[in-house]
């Protein structure tokens, strides 16, 4: 008989999030509380609490849940934060930054993808979420500054436009940096006209695509 969700979901946090360091416990409430099983193809439920990231359609994935778990926390959120997400993919990493945040704007390139997250997130209560359909290498400009950014996909980078789009007095910006196959997980922190960067741990992520990440395929 299949263990129920919420069952494998509170496993997850104490084997996959706790043991191996994280330590936020808003993160591991909020890890908890999302279905992350809503956020996956059916086919692919019985998946859903493992370790690992799992395909989506157009060549996309949901990042497993421990690196969810470690971006989520080196953004340091405080409640009444203002979020940007660059990549809505599912809407799985929105989510769970909905719980932990005032406001999230999250950005998609994809807008079949954008449209799928947008209905789930819905349907789970997240009203402070909102979605945009645009280059995400290029950020939420109308709704600058951000006190935290995350991008959830390589960039070879870090994209001047986000930077920018950072409060002023310790904004941070989560941001997987290298080649198109191996990045390091780099953080950001903004000191007025200063960026300080400390990198995080190795990590592998589908490129960011747009006009400051890598060029789609096909393209010169």
């Amino acid at each position: 008989m299949t263990e129920p969700f919420a069952v494998q979901r509170a496993r997850m946090v104490e084997r996959q999030l706790r043991a191996r360091g994280i330590r936020s416990e808003r993160v591991l409430e909020a890890m908890e509380e999302v279905p992350r099983e809503r956020f996956v193809p059916p086919d692919q439920h019985h998946l859903a609490y493992r370790d690992q990231a799992l395909p989506l359609s157009r060549g996309q994935t949901i990042s497993q849940p421990y690196m969810v778990a470690i971006m989520t926390e080196a953004l340091q959120l405080r409640p009444g934060d203002r979020v940007l997400e660059i990549g809505t993919g599912s809407g799985y990493q929105t989510a769970v930054l909905c719980r932990l945040a005032a406001e999230v704007f999250t950005v998609e390139r994809i807008p079949a993808l954008a449209a799928g997250a947008q209905e789930i997130l819905r349907e789970l209560g997240c009203a402070n979420a909102r979605c945009l359909v645009a280059d995400g290498t290029l950020g939420w400009p109308d709704e600058a500054p951000f006190d935290a950014i995350l991008v959830t996909a390589g960039a070879p980078g870090v994209p001047g436009s986000l930077k920018t789009q950072l409060a002023e007095e310790g904004g941070r910006l989560v941001v997987p940096v290298g080649d198109r196959f191996v990045q390091e997980l780099v953080r950001v922190t903004r000191r007025g006209d200063s960026f300080e960067s400390e990198d995080l741990l190795s990590c592998r992520f589908v490129p960011l695509l747009g006009a400051e990440g890598w060029d789609a395929p096909g393209t010169l």
